[in-house]
């Protein structure tokens, strides 16, 4: 699977949050093989979690179906620019890559605010890939805090 197909099943999954009114983030982690390891959405608001990342939930996924941590050779694919916490983990779980659709200026941490993937004192470096279906991912964010506003 392709990085553009990975992303559609990511932003098939971001679109599952707004039912439960989280924001709508969704994750993917590839395999070596491009086999789908784990495939999740945010779950902050449904789980009262605030670890609860598309992310992290998509990485313990990979991981029990790997029987390992070490996720060496995977791909996260995810909509939105992972933050500290979720770039950390893809460093800490050994990713070979970090694909996201569209950079978090506000709390991105692989490239837009900090840049902890490609940091060499750390001691894995993911490569990164950005904007594979940025358009798409904006305009699913776009149309949730637009709603988010008018309830308001």
């Amino acid at each position: 699977m392709d990085d553009h197909e990975a992303m559609g099943l990511a932003l098939e999954e971001a679109a599952r949050a707004t039912a439960h009114g989280d924001v709508p983030v969704g994750a993917v982690v590839l395999g070596p093989d491009g086999t789908v390891l784990g495939r999740r959405h945010n779950e902050r608001e449904v789980a009262a979690d605030p670890t609860a990342h598309a992310e992290i939930l998509a990485l313990r996924d990979a991981a029990a179906a790997l029987r390992s941590w070490r996720l060496t050779g995977c791909a996260l694919v995810v909509t939105l620019e992972p933050c500290l916490m979720c770039a950390g983990a893809a460093v800490a779980a050994r990713l070979a890559r970090v694909v996201f659709a569209t950079p978090d200026r506000k709390g991105g941490a692989a490239g837009s605010l900090y840049n902890v993937c490609c940091d060499p004192r750390l001691n894995w470096e993911p490569a990164v890939v950005a904007g594979v279906r940025a358009e798409d991912s904006r305009a699913l964010l776009s149309a949730f805090f637009a709603s988010v506003r008018a309830s308001s």
